[in-house]
């Protein structure tokens, strides 16, 4: 089944790129209507893919129209925007939000630099924004065993669904895929894990503000750039008031035969399925049934072979390192995986009390220094792989016929990562949210 999910990773980008052209789903790439085009001047373009210099930008249509040298753009009625001694780069994906659960507001976050969201956990619904608003795709309710993790936290409701069969599970897919979903998100969580927001009852961590001078900054939970690894981090929790720290009151799991039904059912609908998993036991049912990703870098130290099969099977493995920086097991089962050759993706766990409701500078540097990753590739797991792997080609990339969906900041932001998480312009869909120049 995991050949078939690989075979399948390209049909599923023609197939939701075909839906968009055809207006059957709602997702909006840019406004239909008629926009004044944008001409951009900066000392950088990050395109998603490599670092340029000098280069110049057209918007027109709510897309990118055009990118090369200053000289080559002709005279065009166009608005001008100079920004100088700037980087553009393609607004960042974050696939891993809780926007709705924690009534996170969407504006916030697309003041802060993300412009795509994948909201994994709370109500089923169809794409929508992208067009001056956050871009919002959802996994819907969280697939679980019936009492199983998330419910004893924060029950069922736009929250989670149980299911004790296979054929139940595999008509929660089909529901789930006709309501919208881009993803099918399970539970695999028996809890009790030692630095685990979810098994902590240290209730909601202090929201921190900014203090870069920006209006926007009032309801952004920042924190300072630091770079020792999660083990010295410290951060509060989700704020959950139901405590699972006793491994022996185990929340119930999802069989495998369970998890392969709804893997099947997925696969067979063009979805991928992501998996939460925390320590051993889950990843084994995960890799057994054939699941495609995992929503976060593990809790507890999982079993190099259990990694290297995982990773044998093309397993991604979105971060959130900063959330889960008081974990034992994020450090080492981050290295692992990066000496094993495993794929990382960037996510953040918006709406978690403590992390950035935006660009999440941190778990950039901890995805260098843990993933080994280099600085182009962690721009590029937020911007273009992310949106390949979401089956949008040209979302994450500012090539001609992508969407306009685009940050600049100030200065060289390879220099002071920190820098992103308060873009000076912000454009979504071709529409200017932000311009501080």
């Amino acid at each position: 089944m995991k050949r078939a999910c690989c075979r399948f990773g390209n049909q599923v980008s023609m197939f939701l790129l075909l839906t968009l052209i055809a207006g059957i789903c709602p997702i909006a790439f840019a406004d239909e209507t008629k926009q004044s085009a944008i001409l951009l001047h900066a000392a950088r373009v990050f395109d998603g893919h490599d670092m340029r210099a000098d280069l110049s930008m057209l918007i027109r249509d709510g897309r990118v129209a055009q990118v090369g040298p200053r000289g080559s753009f002709a005279s065009e009625n166009a608005k001008v925007i100079d920004l100088g001694d700037a980087t553009i780069l393609p607004g960042f994906i974050e696939l891993h939000a809780h926007l709705t659960y924690q009534q996170v507001p969407a504006d916030t976050v697309l003041k802060h630099g993300i412009t795509t969201i994948r909201d994994v956990g709370g109500p089923i619904h169809q794409p929508y924004g992208g067009n001056g608003t956050l871009r919002v795709l959802t996994s819907g309710p969280i697939i679980t065993a019936p009492g199983g993790y998330p419910i004893p936290l924060i029950g069922e409701k736009n929250i989670a669904v149980p299911v004790s069969t296979e054929k139940e599970a595999r008509k929660t897919v089909q529901n789930l895929i006709k309501g919208g979903v881009v993803v099918i998100k399970i539970a695999l969580e028996p809890g009790g894990e030692p630095g685990a927001p979810w098994s902590s009852n240290h209730g909601h961590g202090h929201h921190h503000s900014g203090g870069h001078g920006h209006p926007q900054e009032e309801a952004h939970q920042g924190h300072a750039t630091v770079s020792h690894p999660p083990a010295h981090h410290t951060h509060a929790t989700h704020g959950h008031s139901v405590v699972n720290a006793d491994a022996k009151q185990a929340w119930p799991l999802l069989s495998e035969k369970i998890v392969k039904a709804i893997v099947d059912e997925a696969h067979i609908n063009q979805r991928r399925v992501t998996a939460h998993i925390a320590e051993a036991r889950g990843a084994q049912v995960a890799i057994n049934a054939g699941v495609d990703e995992w929503a976060h870098v593990p809790c507890d130290v999982i079993p190099e072979s259990l990694l290297k099969r995982a990773v044998a099977q093309k397993v991604k493995i979105v971060t959130t390192l900063d959330t889960l920086s008081k974990c034992p097991g994020v450090a080492q089962n981050a290295r692992v995986w990066a000496e094993l050759g495993g794929e990382l993706l960037y996510g953040a766990e918006i709406a978690h009390p403590d992390v950035p409701r935006g660009i999440n500078a941190q778990e950039l540097i901890y995805m260098m220094q843990l993933g080994k990753m280099g600085m182009m590739d962690v721009l590029q797991a937020a911007t273009s792989k992310a949106g390949e792997y979401l089956g949008f080609p040209l979302l994450g990339t500012l090539q001609s016929g992508a969407p306009a969906d685009i940050i600049a900041v100030k200065g060289n932001p390879t220099h002071n990562l920190k820098n992103l998480e308060y873009p000076d312009l912000v454009i979504s869909g071709g529409k200017i949210v932000i311009n501080n120049f």
